[in-house]
């Protein structure tokens, strides 16, 4: 199949996906911005080398075929790039496709410089997009179709920029496909993300899960079958079928409680999708199947999910139950019905089709939307806290409570009653002295749970405090309370600043990025901000500071370990092994001021690292899978320096391992005895707790890499009586 033909293909498989009832005159359209589209990336090609218009027809494809979306989605997601890349304007899309489609375009053309000067282009963009978004909510549906293609796609790009578009995925997309209701997209997502970002974990799952599958192909069978004989019995049209738990979510659950994946018993469901029988309500008839299956088996009643009765906030209706199925296994199972399905698997778009456009439907994604709306009027945000406080609406699990007069609220799981004073009004919140939940006095920080009856106390001498932020979990109560910070916080940081100028003019030392960063360094402070704050505050003595500043920079970690970065500008990947040796521009030596190593996720040798360059000339190193790695890579793409630890003589580094097993005499002793015969790891301390037959062990050790680390921990767990070890993360010092 030639080019030509491999194009038009790809049209018509995008006419054949159009909804049932698409008119002749929409078709028309649909086919005339193919044809601008084709002619305005004439001779353009993607990185895979075949030709561009291919990337708007799939875009296209998954907008109407995968969302449900209709012609104007489908017209605007053929002409999504054309603004960006060619030299046709917004004015141009108007003129000839109309404003509504123009209005779309504009809303899914990223931004091409940068709009602030402590801001990024992605940050920026994504900003951009939720403006527009507040107006229209199929902006984001075509943008999340746009990414869902980039990254089925992804493997003809360069590393670094597979990394970089990775975590922008799971940081922000498959959050906001969650959000939109579109579990399958989402899913997708996470998925392909966790397959760029840890190739070898996501690989050696897949596989298990499979297997799994295989493995236990005949227990579900024999579970499903009396389930089916019943529901055929009672006259219902109907499918089955088991459905396995997604990698990421699997990787996710482990990494989330430390447990291994033999730990995981719901890693296959069943799900039961019906017809509904005329003239009886859809929530009785799912609760009559629920009554079929738990008369067969038992249910576990602390694992029923009911929302039928009361949706999610993003759509999402069904009912959830896990049952004792044969061989003692737990099984779930999920029940919805056609209408409820088609909803979980399309969200919005299969909302409209349900309800009509101005239907009650979409009533939770508006107010929703009418809060990030609000944000985005709040003077004084840069892109990138914006960034950060629209990724904390994006919550999955959520919860109802009500006001003293029964009006119910969906705020986050976790939410407290300062976050709930805030939901009902800024000037509420900014008073909260506490309040009665069912009645009961309790303080402003009290964690809500759903059915919580909620009255809030408040009085007109409170104002907000500093340590509301360690407790509130919502981005309204977030951004209102840090509003009123940022006023104080100018003030302090102009004076603080003038403080530290002060200082270096006395110590005849010029102000710059290098002085900065040493006092930063040696007084423990991320940010200059930080320093700034806290001399105009006094919480720092304007001595320490100039003793900070006289001390000799001086890093033993880079002593024994060297960290080697490579070029990733914009035309260039990471290099291959044939150029790897010229493309070394920092091997690093004694000097503090090169790099700095995250204390958030405190990389050892041999974890697998990336390098960020953000403030400055330093180059901070995380984990690759550090939850703030991830969160940076998405916003600040461009700042990735791809990192490999490449040589170690005899040095250590401290790591903690936990384990747990049962208790039994001589248990401590065979540890201990493992360790002390391990030439390259030495204890530091050791801890063990033993109650009602269980102990509980934690061992500080110095070790030279990952490699030795892990080698421990397998000899220790295949000791008798050991039943988890694992290794602690987020050290503190």
């Amino acid at each position: 199949m030639d080019e030509q033909e491999m194009i038009e293909t790809a049209f018509d498989d995008l006419i054949k996906s159009l909804r049932k009832g698409t008119t002749e005159e929409s078709v028309k359209m649909i086919r005339r911005a193919f044809e601008f589209a084709r002619e305005a990336h004439q001779g353009v090609r993607r990185k895979s080398g075949e030709p561009y218009i291919l990337h708007p027809l799939a875009v296209a494809k998954i907008a109407v075929k995968e969302i449900g979306l209709g012609t104007k989605s489908a017209v605007a997601a053929l002409l999504h790039d054309v603004v960006e890349d060619t030299d046709y304007t917004v004015e141009d899309i108007a003129n000839l496709f109309g404003p509504k489609i123009a209005s779309l375009v504009d809303g899914l053309t990223k931004i091409s410089e940068v709009m602030g000067s402590n801001t990024t282009k992605q940050a920026e963009s994504f900003r951009k997009m939720i403006l527009t978004l507040a107006d229209d909510v199929r902006v984001i549906l075509i943008k999340i179709a746009d990414r869902l293609h980039n990254m089925r796609t992804l493997d003809s790009m360069p590393e670094h920029k597979q990394v970089k578009i990775a975590s922008e995925t799971l940081y922000i997309y498959a959050p906001l496909a969650h959000r939109m209701g579109l579990h399958t997209i989402k899913t997708e997502l996470e998925d392909l993300s966790l397959k760029y970002e840890n190739p070898v974990e996501y690989q050696e799952l897949e596989k298990r899960i499979h297997d799994y599958r295989d493995e236990h192909t005949g227990l579900y069978q024999q579970f499903i079958a009396p389930i089916r004989e019943r529901l055929t019995e009672s006259g219902y049209r109907y499918d089955i079928t088991a459905r396995t738990k997604s990698v990421y979510s699997v990787w996710s659950k482990m990494q989330r409680r430390h447990i291994s994946f033999e730990e995981i018993y719901d890693l296959l469901a069943v799900r039961i999708v019906f017809d509904p029988k005329d003239n009886q309500p859809e929530k009785w008839q799912c609760w009559n199947i629920y009554s079929l299956i738990t008369d067969m088996y038992s249910p576990k009643p602390e694992r029923i999910r009911d929302w039928v009765s009361v949706p999610k906030a993003n759509g999402y209706e069904a009912l959830h139950l896990t049952v004792m199925g044969p061989g003692g296994k737990w099984i779930e199972v999920q029940i919805r019905s056609r209408r409820m399905d088609e909803i979980a698997e399309k969200g919005l778009a299969a909302h409209w089709k349900y309800k009509g456009d101005n239907a009650e439907a979409s009533n939770e994604v508006d107010k929703w939307l009418a809060g990030i709306k609000e944000m985005l009027e709040q003077p004084g945000t840069d892109a990138l806290e914006f960034l950060d406080e629209f990724k904390l609406n994006l919550f999955a699990k959520e919860i109802r409570v009500f006001t003293p007069k029964g009006e119910m609220r969906t705020l986050p799981k976790g939410a407290s009653v300062l976050d709930f004073a805030y939901d009902i009004h800024t000037e509420i919140g900014n008073s909260c002295i506490g309040g009665k939940v069912n009645h009961k006095l309790v303080p402003m920080s009290h964690r809500l749970q759903s059915g919580d009856q909620v009255e809030v106390l408040t009085s007109d001498k409170q104002k907000p405090q500093s340590d509301w932020l360690d407790f509130i979990v919502t981005a309204k109560a977030r951004n209102n309370i840090l509003m009123v910070f940022r006023r104080e916080k100018k003030e302090q940081i102009r004076i603080g600043t003038t403080m530290f100028e002060k200082l270096l003019e006395d110590m005849k030392l010029p102000f710059g990025a290098e002085n900065l960063n040493k006092a930063l360094l040696h007084l423990k402070l991320q940010h200059k901000d930080d320093l700034y704050v806290s001399l105009a505050k006094g919480h720092l003595d304007i001595e320490e500071v100039r003793k900070a500043l006289k001390k000799k920079s001086e890093n033993k970690f880079v002593k024994y370990w060297k960290l080697q970065f490579f070029k990733s500008d914009k035309d260039k990947s990471v290099p291959d092994k044939e150029e790897e040796k010229g493309k070394v521009i920092n091997d690093i030596t004694d000097d503090a001021s090169d790099f700095i190593i995250a204390p958030c996720c405190n990389p050892i040798p041999g974890d697998d690292v990336v390098g960020m360059k953000i403030d400055g000339d330093k180059i901070t190193v995380h984990k690759r899978k550090c939850p703030e790695a991830i969160r940076l890579m998405s916003s600040y793409g461009d700042k990735i320096v791809p990192v490999k630890w490449v040589s170690h003589k005899i040095m250590s580094f401290l790591a903690v391992i936990k384990l747990n097993g049962i208790d039994s005499i001589g248990i401590v002793s065979d540890i201990t005895m493992i360790i002390s015969k391990e030439s390259n790891v030495n204890m530091r301390t050791v801890h063990f707790e033993t109650k009602d037959g269980i102990f509980e062990g934690m061992i500080h050790l110095y070790v030279h890499n990952t490699a030795d680390l892990n080698n421990l921990m397998m000899k220790i767990a295949s000791l008798k009586g050991v039943e988890n070890v694992s290794r602690v993360e987020n050290l503190d010092g």
